[in-house]
């Protein structure tokens, strides 16, 4: 994980401004007509600096996949921008757009449906240099493929079998591999752990924790597992039906929870001290999320918050740093609660 010093003075890749993706919500079957919105992304801003890691954490439906088609221009958003080295990723068209791909790349969550079962490993990590040869030539591309699973853990001979050859973690690492093909400058990391076993999944973590240091890479780490992204991400933010709820760097979030929904979710990961245990106050949340076709007036987390008050239905909360606190959260009434805190 980089030192908070070195993610300071990285550089800006990306800048995302105001990004919004509303989905048509339609009736009917011959005569289709709209009824309303699916807000899947509702107005997110944040930066992603050189040789850092964002972690983007939140339960199922947050919106936190879709985030991750918008940047990688798999969805073209209803409004907002988003900016790959000050130049908006959505004006880009032909070869500008092509560069753009080439330096943002993805690892899917599931291992076992992102690798097509027909093509052998070689011709899965190889196919990214079909649409750009300039970055291997064709007489070195089996040289470049065997380099690539050396350096995800793999053994370079296996480059003739398929996937089904292979395990779960192992199918993963083929993923990872293929993200590094092009050399990118950013990979978009979508759950990448989650459909694996926990042992597997710190030797995917640690696998690229390396390869950030040995390439330089920045990371956007989308989980919901809390601990996963604690232990991979420099700075933290926190999703909630469409919209992010709190920001911080790790230490921030982790350790001063602000906003209620925040402290709920970290109030639900389990401790093994139990001495600590003891002392945690587990927080329930009544019901369940509202749907992201009907959201409520104001603060959208309102109808699940203990701390609701007149002003939530009225006014939307800012993503703004609160009095007592020192990073921004989404709530009128942001606090930091110490039962909360997660251990390393």
């Amino acid at each position: 994980m980089s030192t908070p010093e070195s993610v300071a003075k990285g550089e800006m890749i990306l800048d995302v401004q105001d990004l919004v993706k509303h989905f048509p919500l339609t009736q009917g079957i011959l005569f289709k007509r709209q009824v309303g919105h699916v807000k899947a992304v509702d107005g997110v801003d944040f930066q992603l600096h050189k040789g850092e890691t964002l972690g983007i954490v939140g339960e199922s439906g947050c919106g936190k996949s879709t985030l991750a088609k918008l940047l990688m221009r798999l969805e073209d958003p209803t409004s907002g921008s988003a900016y790959y080295h000050g130049k908006d990723i959505y004006g880009m068209r032909g070869k500008e757009l092509r560069r753009m791909r080439r330096n943002i790349q993805i690892v899917f969550q599931d291992p076992y449906a992102s690798l097509n079962p027909r093509m052998t490993v070689g011709d899965i990590i190889g196919e990214p240099f079909e649409i750009h040869p300039d970055v291997a030539p064709k007489g070195d591309r089996r040289k470049h493929i065997r380099e690539l699973l050396d350096v995800v853990g793999l053994n370079p001979e296996h480059i003739n079998r398929y996937p089904h050859q292979f395990s779960g973690g192992q199918r993963q690492r083929i993923g990872i591999a293929r993200g590094l093909a092009l050399r990118p400058e950013v990979i978009i990391c979508d759950e990448p752990v989650s459909a694996l076993d926990v042992s597997v999944q710190a030797q995917v973590m640690n696998l690229l924790d390396r390869l950030q240091d040995d390439f330089g890479l920045s990371y956007i780490f989308i989980a919901h597992d809390l601990s996963v992204v604690r232990h991979i991400s420099d700075r933290v933010g926190v999703m909630y039906l469409g919209k992010l709820v709190e920001t911080g760097t790790e230490t921030e979030i982790y350790e001063r929870p602000t906003h209620p929904y925040t402290q709920a979710l970290l109030s639900a990961v389990p401790v093994p001290d139990p001495s600590v245990r003891g002392q945690r106050q587990q927080i329930i949340l009544p019901g369940d999320p509202p749907s992201p076709a009907n959201i409520p007036s104001g603060c959208r987390f309102r109808t699940r918050c203990w701390k609701a008050e007149d002003i939530c239905a009225e006014q939307v909360p800012e993503l703004k740093v609160r009095p007592g606190s020192d990073h921004p959260s989404a709530c009128h009434f942001a606090e930091t609660r110490g039962d909360v805190v997660v251990q390393h």
